[in-house]
């Protein structure tokens, strides 16, 4: 009799992602976004493997060169080749992306489920450390880590920024954790003794799969934007590149005054070409998962 009832389950399971499948492979919104960060992905990580120069920051013997073939994007002030820099950026800003966005969303989901199955005081605890968190002044608590700990690596940035940017993200994961808990599935695990953990992570999570990978995909641009704005500030890694440094080193070297608009244009493209590339696949993903948005 349970294998006859899981059956169906199993099938209705698998034509809705057939179902999800078909609609995604024909928006183009979704190929579109996915395409371009893919594109880019690839190319901050493939990059750096093929090019001759070890050290994107090596001053070269060519300062204020335009495009050419020796250099595609030109070089710096000090003769620096910028698309090296480029390729290396792309890199750290999707590790930032990638870390930033990650740690938000395992606090978000781990308050928004709690706070949303449990209810009551536990609800009441978290929603109020989500609204101490959701009106942190960010950038003075920056300020202050820089000033006293000197804390300036990637993955100190990506902490920062993964335990500072979950609150918006909690409190939506957990108004949908609310309207789940009531339904029958949910009852019928409670009745059979499953525990908090098993209903959350078995009955409901699953049932919000496509809506959590839509709220990863926002952490990931948040974070990459954020980190990008800290690093344009002077506020980020004192190491290494990213977008955002490349941008504020072409303004401290007044790149624009100079007219070398191959020194801060990659940049800014990059960021805005992955950032907007994410929210267009986001905007894709809804219209494949919310059936009313689906275009036939």
């Amino acid at each position: 009799m349970t294998a006859i009832q899981e059956t169906p389950a199993k099938d209705a399971g698998a034509g809705v992602r057939r179902e999800a499948l078909y609609f995604a492979l024909r928006n183009g919104k979704l190929l579109a976004g996915f395409g371009v960060v893919a594109v880019l992905f690839l190319l901050g990580f493939a990059g750096p493997l093929v090019l001759e120069a070890a050290d994107p920051n090596a001053y070269g013997s060519q300062p204020m060169a335009p495009p050419s073939g020796e250099h595609w994007f030109g070089t710096t002030t000090f003769g620096q080749d910028v698309f090296a820099q480029f390729v290396h950026g792309l890199r750290t800003t999707f590790v930032v992306g990638a870390l930033g966005g990650g740690i938000a969303a395992v606090i978000a989901m781990a308050v928004g489920f709690t706070a949303g199955y449990r209810g009551g005081l536990v609800d009441e605890i978290l929603n109020m450390v989500t609204n101490i968190v959701l009106v942190i002044p960010t950038l003075a608590v920056l300020l202050i880590i820089n000033a006293y700990l000197g804390v300036r690596s990637v993955p100190a940035q990506a902490l920062f920024i993964g335990l500072t940017s979950w609150p918006w993200a909690a409190r939506a994961i957990r108004a949908q954790t609310f309207s789940l808990r009531t339904r029958d599935f949910v009852a019928l695990a409670r009745l059979s003794g499953s525990s908090t953990r098993k209903i959350i992570l078995r009955e409901i999570a699953p049932n919000m799969s496509s809506y959590l990978f839509m709220m990863f995909i926002l952490l990931f641009g948040g974070s990459i934007l954020i980190a990008s704005s800290l690093d344009f500030i002077g506020l980020g890694p004192t190491e290494g590149v990213s977008l955002g440094l490349m941008l504020q080193n072409a303004n401290q070297w007044s790149a624009m005054q100079l007219g070398l608009w191959w020194w801060f244009l990659p940049p800014g493209a990059g960021i805005t070409a992955v950032v907007g590339a994410l929210y267009v696949a986001n905007v894709g993903l809804d219209e494949v998962f919310n059936p009313k948005l689906r275009e036939t």
